[in-house]
């Protein structure tokens, strides 16, 4: 039997490669009982995964290698070629696929390298090792031997000076994406229950038109497209099984208008009111037609992964990028007009011509507008990728050990490096967590631009000792206020409109019956009138969707009626503080489905 490892970031991952090299080979005739997969994640025990592995008593191990699991594949392999002296192990994905021979003299233990997509190559390896021997002849139909297969480079068995020899194959030809079985039903030998609660990766392109530097897909520029036939028929699957995520993996989605449009078309027109779609989009190549075909999505139906990376008209230059900046910020405004697709805008630090002044201009330029996620990511100097080559043109310095991320440039110290650590910690605890939204645009108004905020909070957490130590939800924001009060000395009154803005933001997640203690605001309403709200909603549910059935008391367990000095919704709206009482009802059942905040209304005071 044949085994193709797969070791995963986190358990929510999949592992769209080795899906698809099953359903190729199970598609052409290597049944079930010859050829497996398994998925474990990074955070296994190694012994757990080692003796799992052992167990299934392989002929032959193939591992899926990327910058986030190579070093515990390079760990379990090794141990075990110690128990398994005589099983072939093979590695092949992105993280193996270039310098394979610098690979292979790094790694002794093990066989070979799939360098490059790896569908018809480990097809041909299965067959090889699936042969029967007679004497040191392979017996069969069409079974190839290692020298035949395309693709790989490889280690021949010590010859009589005691040296491997290593052996590269010719390349092997890019395949029709047509010709690639779509993995996830039952004829390809997949069980789709298996990915509850999972993020689905789906593929419809290989490759990209464009050259950026730091990318490895920037290696592959011809762009390879699935026909729109299949393309309809899977995604009819994940929407008839109700998937809730299928994340696309194609590089630049929209880099081809007629492909992009007919997908947008079919996933709206075919709306099943639950699944999402998640793309990776270069905005500034959104046309005007497909901006405004997405105003009619449902919320929540997809939702754009934004490369901005740098506002650094040279860094964008060194790196091979040239979009317009001022027409990706008009594009990003129209798609969040009208509030119904999440965009998630990427920043990288530690690209050439980027100091740290740069990249504190780069932050506010991308916070400004207004993303729903601003990813911090830091430069990872990847094998293969045109950066890699240029690294010491630019004098990047970066980690031996992947995933290969800077640790210095000519434009960026290690302690500015340091820095920008906090305020991407910062950033995902305070912005991206969208749990702060009244709060934080309020408390950003007392510094001079929003970097600043987030950089002076991340250096209040190391001060404070509170740095590399998990918080919860409801400390997040008892730190917060600490921060404001300890650092701005706000007035009495900015202090209770602090206070009640954050205690907006908790309930619009967090269904508590007993408020914080550290808030220290009380606005209570009278019992006999919340009781009379939630008794006349019993009967009209004016405000209440979907709670047929339930009693007044159950919906009052079930949603939170709050009263504030300020009206809260019209300062978010407007961003001015109206000193005007309001009643709010939180509802957790309906709740938003970019934010997950839940359902807020104005209720009228009671006269």
């Amino acid at each position: 039997m044949i085994l193709l490892v797969g070791i995963n970031a986190k358990y929510i991952h999949s592992n769209l490669g080795i899906y698809c090299i099953q359903a190729y080979a199970r598609k052409h005739g290597i049944d079930d009982s010859d050829f497996q997969i398994k998925e474990y994640t990074i955070n296994q025990e190694i012994d757990f995964i080692l003796g799992d592995i052992f167990l299934e008593k392989p002929k032959m191990i193939g591992f899926s290698c990327y910058i986030w699991n190579i070093d515990i594949v390079a760990g379990i392999s090794k141990e075990i070629h110690k128990i398994m002296q005589d099983v072939p192990i093979w590695l092949g994905g992105p993280e193996v696929s270039y310098d394979c021979d610098m690979q292979l003299k790094k790694y002794p233990w093990i066989k070979g390298i799939i360098s490059g997509e790896g569908e018809v190559s480990f097809y041909e390896l299965i067959n090889h090792y699936l042969a029967e021997t007679v004497g040191n002849i392979k017996v069969g139909l069409n079974i190839p031997g290692l020298s035949d297969i395309k693709g790989i480079v490889y280690r021949e068995d010590a010859v009589a000076s005691g040296v491997d020899n290593i052996v590269t194959n010719p390349p092997r030809e890019n395949m029709s994406m047509d010709d690639i079985p779509f993995p996830y039903t039952k004829d390809a030998g997949f069980d789709i229950d298996t990915l509850k609660n999972r993020i689905i990766y789906y593929e419809t392109s290989r490759g990209c038109p464009y050259g950026c530097s730091y990318c490895l897909s920037s290696v592959d520029k011809k762009v390879r497209f699935r026909s729109m036939a299949l393309v309809e028929n899977e995604l009819q699957f994940f929407l008839d099984m109700k998937v809730p995520q299928v994340k696309f993996v194609d590089r630049t989605f929209n880099c081809n208008h007629e492909h992009t449009m007919a997908i947008w078309k079919y996933i709206y027109e075919h709306d099943n009111g639950v699944t999402n779609f998640h793309f990776e989009l270069s905005a500034d190549l959104l046309t005007d037609e497909e901006i405004e075909y997405v105003k009619n999505f449902r919320p929540g139906l997809v939702q754009f992964e934004i490369g901005v990376q740098t506002a650094n008209s040279e860094t964008l230059k060194a790196i091979h990028r040239n979009p317009d900046l001022t027409v990706l910020k008009q594009k990003v405004a129209k798609i969040r007009k009208q509030r119904n697709i999440h965009q998630h805008l990427d920043l990288i630090v530690g690209l050439p011509y980027e100091d740290y002044d740069s990249f504190k201009n780069s932050y506010n330029v991308v916070y400004e507008m207004k993303p729903d996620q601003l990813q911090l990511g830091f430069l990872k100097v990847l094998k293969g990728s045109p950066i890699y080559y240029d690294r010491e043109k630019f004098a990047i310095v970066y980690q031996d050990r992947a995933p290969y991320e800077v640790l210095f440039t000519d434009w960026v110290s290690y302690m500015d490096v340091l820095k920008l650590k906090r305020v991407e910690d910062m950033t995902e605890r305070y912005y991206n967590s969208m749990q702060f939204e009244a709060s934080l645009p309020y408390i950003i108004s007392f510094f001079d631009t929003p970097f600043d905020f987030f950089m002076q909070i991340g250096n209040f957490y190391k001060k404070m000792g509170y740095e590399g130590i998990h918080q919860s939800r409801l400390q997040n924001y008892e730190i917060l206020l600490e921060f404001v009060l300890d650092i701005c000395k706000p007035d009495k009154r900015k202090e209770e409109v602090l206070r009640q803005l954050i205690i907006y933001d908790i309930y619009a997640r967090e269904n508590l019956k007993n408020r914080p203690i550290f808030v220290g605001y009380e606005s209570e309403i009278p019992k006999d009138e919340v009781r009379t709200f939630y008794k006349k909603e019993e009967s009209e549910h004016k405000y209440l969707k979907g709670y047929d059935g339930n009693d007044w008391k159950q919906l009052h367990r079930m949603t939170h009626l709050e009263q504030f000095d300020i009206d809260i919704q019209d300062y978010l709206k407007t961003g001015i503080i109206n000193d005007k009482k309001s009643r709010l009802l939180f509802d957790y059942k309906n709740r938003n489905p970019l934010d997950h905040q839940a359902s807020i209304y104005k209720i009228a005071f009671s006269h």
